[in-house]
């Protein structure tokens, strides 16, 4: 239980992490010298380091968790640090380096999942259930982390160190540092596997054929020396390997889909998050608000809080809902969020109501959405997959992030009905992936 429970508080601390700057990164990359859309590449780089870094992690953490876990704290702690002497170097690209470097922690989100769907140690009425727990610690952190550093920037603590825009990773640091000693006292590791029988070595008994002259023999062996001979063992052939499983065609498409929708939710999401600031501070007509990083950072995580009642119903509702049917209810909220959004921005007539309630629908719906996608596949596909399936859908979750907080910060320069409809077009094709394999999206629930 305690593991579990390191593993969840985990994800929180890689979400607060990842969304403690987004209220305030704008105005930091601004301030030394940067533009909005640098500020969506800082803030969306660090997945981009985590893919590249997660195979050869995955060479070297031999099937377990600790090593992994381990990595993620040294990487988390370092890169806050960096990220926070910026500011005192007065060095822009340190920012970046900073967020490179936390990235390599964010390569435990793919362990998270794959601890909660790992065969060894949870059925498969379970996995839905955890996924839930992820999700909600998601949802925590993309609520709570601005909230935090669009506080913390409005407090500003003049000095050249620990100031508003810096204050959130030094914060972040401390919090690591801390966690880790709790990883290093009470984490303990999954069961590695057993080791294979086919290498035992079945001692074959010996046929004692006593011939006439046995007892002439006798006598004279007693006078040699003693000999030990190496008995002749015959090692049984290694069993044959078990059959090699192929996808089928339905598959193919099932894990296609859940590999569009991971992506999906997660680049719209990130979008959202990152255009927030960019756009309620921007001097646009259909902007009202010219919001600080404070203001900006209360409304992401208003939207985020007012989720978390209907997240924790979705882990009750996990047990007895079927993957496909939560799948469509998530999706059809958050483009129910988006279209809402294309008819505001179109007609420009936004205030703060119609906007949080375009947020709310989005991030809600999306994050429900995102609680099916590994929990799904990992019921149709073989356990010893887990690991591919596991890597794919972090694959996924990476490449939405990315991209789309860089969309997010470009959001004002395309235009924001060019920004919003590129998310419903997406949202479009995984559509059409999901009605036309309906019956092959069927999984046991739980």
């Amino acid at each position: 239980m305690a593991s579990l429970i390191i593993i969840i508080v985990s994800n929180v601390l890689l979400q607060l992490t990842f969304f403690s700057i987004v209220s305030s990164s704008n105005e930091y990359a601004q301030h030394l010298g940067g533009t909005s859309t640098f500020s969506g590449l800082v803030i969306g780089i660090p997945t981009v380091f985590s893919g590249l870094a997660l195979l050869p992690l995955m060479r070297f953490d031999q099937g377990g968790y600790k090593r992994p876990l381990h990595f993620a704290c040294g990487s988390a702690c370092l890169g806050n640090i960096l990220y926070g002497l910026a500011y005192r170097a007065d060095w822009l690209y340190l920012i970046l380096i900073g967020r490179i470097v936390t990235g390599f922690a964010f390569t435990f989100w793919m362990y998270c999942k794959r601890y909660c769907s790992d065969p060894r140690i949870v059925g498969l009425r379970r996995r839905t259930t955890l996924a839930g727990w992820l999700v909600l610690g998601q949802g925590i952190g993309f609520s709570l982390g601005p909230f935090v550093g669009g506080i913390l920037y409005k407090v500003g603590f003049d000095n050249a160190v620990f100031n508003g825009f810096t204050s959130p990773t030094w914060i972040m640091a401390l919090i690591w540092v801390i966690f880790w000693v709790f990883v290093a006292v009470f984490y303990e590791d999954v069961p590695k596997p057993a080791p294979s029988s086919s290498q035992d070595i079945a001692l074959q008994p010996m046929p004692a054929h006593i011939s006439a002259d046995s007892a002439d023999k006798d006598k004279s062996d007693d006078e040699e020396p003693t000999r030990v001979t190496a008995a002749q063992v015959e090692v049984p052939t290694a069993p044959s390997s078990p059959p090699r499983h192929r996808m089928s065609k339905a598959q193919w498409g099932v894990t296609a889909t859940m590999c569009w929708f991971a992506m999906t939710c997660f680049f719209i999401l990130g979008a959202w998050e990152a255009n927030i600031p960019v756009f309620t501070s921007s001097h646009l007509r259909s902007n009202p608000f010219h919001f600080s990083p404070f203001a900006a950072g209360n409304l992401i995580a208003l939207g985020g809080a007012c989720t978390m009642p209907f997240l924790l119903l979705n882990l009750h509702f996990a047990r007895r809902v079927q993957d496909r049917h939560t799948l469509a209810t998530g999706t059809s909220i958050g483009l129910a969020g988006l279209l809402v959004a294309l008819a505001i921005l179109g007609e420009e007539k936004v205030n703060y109501g119609s906007l949080f309630i375009c947020w709310f629908l989005v991030a809600l719906g999306f994050n429900i959405a995102s609680t099916v996608t590994l929990s799904l596949l990992s019921k149709q596909l073989p356990g010893e997959w887990n690991g591919r399936i596991s890597l794919a859908i972090q694959y996924s979750n990476y490449s939405g992030r990315v991209t789309g907080a860089v969309w997010g910060g470009a959001g004002v320069k395309v235009g924001m009905l060019s920004y919003v409809g590129m998310q419903v077009a997406i949202v479009g094709i995984g559509g059409i992936m999901f009605m036309t394999l309906w019956k092959q999206l069927k999984a046991k629930t739980g």
